[in-house]
């Protein structure tokens, strides 16, 4: 074997890939868990702070529009002094804002600290995807973006799994607090393995490398700005999902409280079931598209099934489940969508730029359906998702038509 072949990606040891795999993603389910603080709690928080759903959905656009504005410039800072210290410094003020939260004495204070919530969260893409491109050896690059999808998921299922037994038990101040605690915790664990977070220069860059750098360049890839079209429409069919879709379905449905509550965390956790799955398809790049339409088009079918097939109270979590096994599936070839289009050394701006499409779609999103909720429009809201879904079926073969139309030979 030659010496080249021997220092190859592959020849990285799977305990240090696993090593940077495992703290990006517990970085990642602590983003994740922190855009879910209140959402799960909208319950007490409508009667606490005297305010109605498109209000209550209004703190959450504050969070995204704010995280999106960081996520773009974070991605020029991530590509310029390396992500360990921008990731610390998003956890941090995670922390800092949920314990924010628990002492908030009125409505104006929580939109404040869902500023401080969203610049902290809009450094995790750019930070996490520069960290995983950049240290994990490629055979085991389908792996990291599932293992990465899977812990962002049970982020997202951890949120009201935890927070909504502690406001029961206690109060949604006590549930909060634990959240920072949380993100404190999770701090700490990644300070004491920092050397592992630790970026090494770029030595030998290509022409095309060199041209990304030069500032804004990146910016004139159409393919770039499809999967910003494609991650603003997948934030929309989230927004729906987390913060009114269980609501809808119980109000359809004559679903218990109890039961309805746990309908994101069933499909949070079927959707990390679902991206185990989805690593392995992803192994295969040139089929990623596929992979992407197959899963969201069963999420649609299903989707349709909740919002206007008789379906018994019962069966809804367990069609939430499907709903994002299905889901799952799809996301680790959603992630090489973006991969595929991003070139060497602009990993970090790329990312900023395309994932800024997720805070954008989940800032305007709870405006439209937090103002059908307040209409009691809840088949209007279940509509609303399967649409987007088809929408985004569409957006990823458009994103594969747009590369392949700027790599044809003239």
């Amino acid at each position: 074997m030659s010496t080249a072949a021997s220092t190859a990606p592959n020849a990285i040891p799977l305990r240090q890939d696993a090593g940077v795999i495992g703290l990006v993603g517990l970085a990642h389910m602590v983003s994740h868990f922190s855009q879910l603080l209140l959402a799960p709690l909208f319950p007490w928080l409508k009667d606490a702070l005297n305010a109605s759903y498109t209000e209550l959905g209004f703190l959450m656009t504050v969070f995204f529009v704010v995280s999106c504005a960081v996520q773009t410039l974070s991605g020029f800072l991530v590509d310029r002094y390396g992500p360990r210290p921008i990731l610390f410094a998003g956890l941090g003020l995670l922390a800092l804002a949920a314990f924010g939260f628990a002492i908030s004495p009125n409505y104006w204070a929580m939109a404040f600290f869902s500023i401080v919530a969203g610049v902290g969260n809009g450094v995790f893409h750019p930070v996490d995807y520069t960290l995983l491109n950049r240290k994990v050896s490629a055979p085991r690059l389908g792996h990291a973006y599932s293992f990465h999808g899977i812990t962002g998921s049970l982020g997202w299922a951890l949120a009201p799994a935890l927070l909504v037994p502690l406001a029961i038990t206690f109060s949604w101040r006590i549930a909060l607090a634990a959240a920072g605690t949380f993100a404190l915790a999770v701090l700490l664990v990644l300070w004491f393995q920092r050397d592992k977070l630790t970026l090494a220069p770029t030595l030998h860059a290509t022409p095309a490398a060199k041209a990304a750098e030069r500032g804004f360049e990146f910016l004139r890839i159409p393919a770039v700005w499809m999967c910003f079209a494609f991650f603003f429409v997948y934030a929309v069919v989230l927004s729906i999902i987390q913060a009114f879709a269980p609501e809808a379905a119980r109000h359809l449905h004559q679903v218990p409280v109890a039961l309805a509550a746990m309908c994101l965390t069933v499909y949070m956790i079927c959707s990390a079931g679902g991206m185990v799955l989805g690593g392995f398809l992803a192994s295969d790049p040139a089929r990623c598209e596929k992979v992407v339409g197959a899963g969201f088009g069963v999420a649609a079918l299903i989707a349709l099934a909740i919002g206007f097939a008789a379906v018994p109270a019962l069966l809804v979590p367990a069609l939430f489940g499907l709903m994002g096994f299905a889901s799952g599936i799809a996301g680790p070839s959603r992630d090489l969508l973006v991969k595929k289009s991003t070139p060497e050394n602009a990993t970090g701006r790329v990312y900023g730029v395309v994932y800024s499409g997720l805070d954008i779609g989940q800032a305007l999103a709870p405006l439209v359906f937090g103002a059908l909720m307040d209409q009691r429009n809840y088949q209007g809201v279940w509509l609303g998702l399967v649409i987007m879904q088809a929408v985004l079926i569409t957006s990823a073969f458009n994103v594969r038509r747009v590369r392949r139309t700027v790599l044809a030979p003239a």
